[in-house]
């Protein structure tokens, strides 16, 4: 396993507009640090590096054809250390918490690493969002995909067998992001992998997020316990500031009295998306921002998405440009399995055994009104 420490010292920069002549070519062995861009015909621009399988920029137009970078980050590799190591990752093996970083499985109890208080929080301190992936840029059907390849070894962070997953993004000409993700195992083990870029639909960096218009398509979400662990069975969003089936700022109620609302510092909860069917892909949720006419709309085969309001930013991180990011000054949509599931029979199922394949897609849409 390769983490961020085998890197510092690495000068390559991350920026919003990276030229192609800064990508070195690359096989699926090579494990040196790169850069990628995915381009569709559109003009929406990704930029990722096999480090933590990252989204580092993502370019899409407002209402007047003029690109924005959407997505929070760093302008150098080197900051990555010592700055937010989520912005942008994929993260597994568990997105979301495990409680006191404990579940059994069959006759075994498994101790995680823990990073969040008694809990363990997107897969560990050294999870997916902090090695290297070996990295191959392909095209499909035309359009530029970058597939992406970690080997998780038997009892990494103390998860159980040995878990080769691969992610591939695609940049398709309906500016969508498409984000396909499979693992299998050697081993019984659980899995619940996501993405974790950070949004400002104004731009990153372009002040906070609660005039964000937000449509979550739940009428369901998980309550939480002082530690953000759900405490058991979904509630309904009806009369609630966590109803968002009708459009709603994020800021029109996030600081009315509610304990749920308390103990996320502001919206920290995974809504229970409204499916036909298990493992449909469904529209989640619908974000605009009105100065710019920036929509993003998700889509997601997931049971769950996570809606996070940037609580926990505080301006300590300097993203590009030199831009700290204040409090709320970013919105994530994880689309993910319910946070503590190997701890609640109830929730589907995380668990995936050999012969098996664990598979999800989940596609960020851009459009403007």
């Amino acid at each position: 396993m390769k983490t961020i420490t085998t890197l510092i010292g690495l000068a390559i920069v991350l920026t919003g507009c990276v030229k192609n002549s800064e990508q070195a070519s690359q096989t699926e062995d090579d494990m040196s640090l790169k850069l990628f861009t995915l381009k569709g015909a559109s003009g929406m621009t990704v930029t990722i590096t096999n480090f933590g399988g990252k989204v580092v920029s993502l370019l899409v137009p407002d209402r007047s054809g003029n690109f924005a970078d959407v997505v929070l980050g760093y302008d150098s590799v080197t900051q990555y250390p010592q700055g937010n190591p989520y912005f942008g990752a994929l993260i597994g093996r568990y997105g979301n918490r495990i409680a006191n970083g404990n579940f059994i499985l069959g006759n075994d109890t498994f101790k995680l690493a823990t990073n969040n208080g008694a809990n363990a929080l997107h897969g560990g301190p050294n999870g997916f969002h902090n090695v290297l992936w070996s990295a191959k840029q392909e095209d499909v059907d035309g359009h530029d995909a970058l597939k992406l390849t970690y080997i998780s070894e038997d009892g990494e962070e103390g998860y159980p067998g040995k878990l080769t997953a691969t992610v591939t993004y695609l940049v398709n000409d309906n500016n969508e992001l498409i984000i396909d993700y499979v693992a299998v195992t050697t081993r019984e083990t659980v899995v619940n992998l996501t993405h974790h870029s950070f949004f400002n639909l104004k731009g990153e960096g372009s002040g906070d997020i609660l005039d964000h218009s937000f449509e979550l398509f739940a009428d369901q979400y998980l309550p939480v316990d002082a530690g953000l662990i759900p405490i058991g069975a979904p509630a309904p969003v009806t009369e609630t500031p966590f109803d968002f089936m009708n459009p709603h700022a994020a800021g029109e109620r996030i600081s009315i009295e509610n304990e749920q609302l308390k103990r996320g510092n502001g919206y920290d909860h995974c809504w229970v998306l409204n499916k036909k069917t298990p493992g449909e892909l469904s529209l989640a949720a619908r974000v605009s921002e009105p100065s710019s006419g920036r929509i993003m709309e998700v889509f997601t085969t997931e049971p769950g998405l996570q809606f996070y309001s940037g609580n926990f930013l505080s301006g300590r991180d300097i993203g590009k440009g030199g831009k700290p990011y204040e409090f709320r000054s970013a919105f994530c949509l994880e689309a993910q399995h319910y946070p503590d599931s190997p701890n609640k029979p109830d929730y589907p199922s995380t668990v995936l055994k050999p012969g098996q394949t664990y598979r999800q897609r989940t596609i960020y849409r851009f459009g403007v009104r």
